[in-house]
């Protein structure tokens, strides 16, 4: 098992945009092979940014990257620029080998 995850920091106030661009977008992860599951994680606010993370499970790394270089992957993240000064920066990620 693979975990992909990004972490977002969010202007403080504009949490509900942020979460309804993720509730509303088309991910089309349902149609990937390899893929298990996704979460969208809210964590605390701090010094007018609260952190969120996109954590999704995948069969094997291998999986998760064959999805990035899809068609599936470009359709998924075509909005993604529609988030201007709702997102404070790059997204940061991190990959993690399940390994227990």
């Amino acid at each position: 098992m693979y975990i992909a995850m990004n972490r977002f920091s969010v202007n403080e106030g504009r949490e509900e945009d942020f979460e309804k661009v993720w509730a509303t977008r088309e991910s089309f992860l349902d149609e990937v092979p390899g893929f298990v599951e996704f979460r969208l994680l809210r964590g605390a606010t701090s010094e007018g940014i609260t952190t969120y993370v996109s954590h999704s499970v995948w069969q094997s790394r291998e999986v998760f990257s064959d999805w990035t270089q899809s068609e599936s992957f470009r359709r998924g993240h075509a909005q993604a620029g529609g988030s201007k000064g709702v997102i404070a920066g790059h997204p940061q990620f991190e990959g993690y080998e399940v390994v227990l």
